[in-house]
This record gives structure tokens, C-alpha cells and sequence, in this order.
């Protein structure tokens, strides 16, 4: 019985400690997490403030633009945040607006900076490196990998609708209705099938998910939906960010 009794103390002891680590583990997880989102957002602040576009510098001004709407996300999610992927959540929004700050330096002929952390998938989209164009239901879109007065909306790349788009500069942010409901869904499906798809398809894209696709493309004999969508499609999107390379801290 005495045996029984120490086994069982020590059972208890055992099952305390472990929960103990467990917690602090868990709250050292949770501040790393708040201090680098808290970090991310106060470096997209300094760089927003820091920075002006000339008023004639459509691209820059639009992608400044794009950049102050990030930092005003970033800041009410992490008002709200209580959970690590909610600080992650906040953390990726101000990192898109870093790439949006990167992207009117650039159309501006500054430095772009040091270098920013990647976003979930964007890894995997590539970027495009021509210009492109379609008609949709009457209307133009277009994208290239320079920023013009008709191409002024910057896409940082990433996952539209479960589809990667690569980084570019379009006519018109037509993603965005893509995500406001069903017929902007519809529209932003339409031009991912004629502006996007083709776009990897004839190699306007390099890099990332535009090299599996373009394997996928060729060994398919131009069936662009079968091998070259799982170079992007499964995965995409779906474990960098709170797989491990993300949540792994950013430099």
C-alpha cells in the first residue's frame, strides 16, 4: 500500500512539473510572439511616417497608401490580440505593409532597405517579369513587373481565392473584390483564369509556384491543371506560416 501511495506522489509530482513547463513555455511563446508583432508594427510606422511620394508619383503614392491601411490593421489586431496566431496574424499585416513601403521606394528610385520576411505562400507565387493583359466582361486588366501611371496597384504575391498571384503591379486591385463577396469573387476568378493563369502558363512569372507550374505545364502537355497544380496547389499558402517558418521569428 505504501509503495502504491509513493508511485502515486510521484505520478502527481511528475504531472505538476510538466504542466509548469508547459505554461511558462506557452507565455514565453505568447511574448515573443506579441514583442515581435509589436516590433514589425512600430518599423512599418517609423518607415511610413518617413516617408513621401511625390505627387505626380502615382505608384508611390497608391503603395504608401496600401502601407498606411497595413500599419491601421496591424494596430487594431494587436489591440485585440490574445493568442499567438492572432499576434502572428497581426505580425503578417505589418509585414505586408513593409512590402508595400519596399514597393514605393523602389517605384520612387530609392533603396529598397534591407530586406523584409516573407508572407504566407508568397514564396511560392513568383513575381512577374513582363507584361501582361486580358479582357474581362469588357474591361482591361493588365499587370507588369514595373510600376507605371496605369499600372499603379501594387500586389506584394501571395493567395487570391485559394490561386497564387505572383508580386507585380496591376491595373487595378481586382483581388480585392475577389474577397468582398460572390460577384466579386466571380470577376476575380475570371481575371485569375485569363490575366494570371496564362501568366504562368507562358512564363511571364519566374520563381516560386511559375517553375512547378511551368514543369507541371510542360510534362502535362499543356494540361495546366494537372501536376503544375500541385506544385501549388496543396501546399500553397497553408503551412509556412504556422508550420515553423514564420512563427520561427523574423530577422
Amino acid at each position: 500500500m505504501e509503495l502504491w501511495l509513493s508511485l502515486l506522489v510521484v505520478a502527481i509530482v511528475v504531472v505538476f512539473l510538466v504542466s509548469r513547463n508547459n505554461k511558462k513555455r506557452a507565455e514565453a511563446e505568447l511574448a515573443d510572439a506579441q514583442a515581435e508583432a509589436r516590433r514589425l508594427h512600430e518599423r512599418l510606422g517609423g518607415q511610413t511616417m518617413n516617408l513621401t511620394a511625390p505627387g505626380d508619383n502615382l505608384p508611390a503614392g497608391q503603395a504608401l497608401a496600401d502601407a498606411g491601411e497595413r500599419y491601421t490593421a496591424a494596430g487594431s489586431q494587436l489591440e485585440q490580440a490574445r493568442t499567438i496566431n492572432q499576434y502572428r496574424l497581426a505580425a503578417e499585416t505589418a509585414i505586408e505593409g513593409l512590402h508595400y513601403v519596399r514597393a514605393a521606394r523602389t517605384a520612387m528610385d530609392l533603396d529598397p532597405g534591407p530586406e523584409i520576411p516573407q508572407m504566407r505562400g508568397q514564396r511560392r507565387t513568383g513575381a512577374l517579369t513582363e507584361p501582361v493583359s486580358a479582357e474581362v466582361e469588357g474591361r482591361r486588366y493588365t499587370g507588369s513587373p514595373d510600376p507605371s501611371d496605369e499600372n499603379r496597384h501594387y500586389y506584394p504575391g501571395g493567395n487570391v481565392d485559394g490561386r497564387p498571384v505572383p508580386a507585380g503591379w496591376y491595373n487595378t486591385p481586382w483581388w480585392q473584390p475577389a474577397l468582398a463577396g460572390a460577384a466579386g469573387a466571380f470577376v476575380g476568378m475570371m481575371v485569375l483564369d485569363a490575366l494570371i493563369t496564362p501568366a504562368y502558363a507562358m512564363g511571364a512569372v519566374e520563381g516560386g509556384y511559375a517553375d512547378g507550374y511551368q514543369d507541371g505545364y510542360a510534362d502535362g502537355g499543356g494540361d495546366a491543371g494537372g501536376d503544375a497544380g500541385d506544385a501549388g496547389g496543396g501546399d500553397f499558402g497553408g503551412g509556412d506560416f504556422g508550420g515553423g517558418d514564420f512563427g520561427g521569428g523574423f530577422e
